[in-house]
């Protein structure tokens, strides 16, 4: 298991399109992925409507943790796409 702070860096936050390709990009691979704000509120990151209910604006700052055979992998990609400026 490995878990990562990152800072939501696309310029419209996590809005109905990008959580869309946030959870394709999380559903290819066999690890589970879950992003976490704060200290309670913890949602798979393959699930359309927990992560929506999150909220998450430009700039918002959460831990990115994936487990599994792939979590390395995962963990490169989740990066690489909430890291991009749109």
């Amino acid at each position: 298991m490995i878990s990562k702070e990152m800072t939501v860096k696309l310029s419209g936050g996590m809005e109905a399109r990008p959580v869309a390709v946030l959870v394709q990009v999380a559903s290819q691979y066999d690890s589970s992925v879950y992003l976490q704000v704060g200290e309670g509120k913890k949602v798979n990151a393959k699930s359309i409507m927990g992560m929506m209910s999150l909220g998450l604006g430009a700039g918002a700052n959460v831990t990115v943790v994936t487990d599994g055979s792939d979590e390395e992998a995962a963990m490169e990609e989740i990066e690489k796409y909430l890291s991009q400026a749109e």
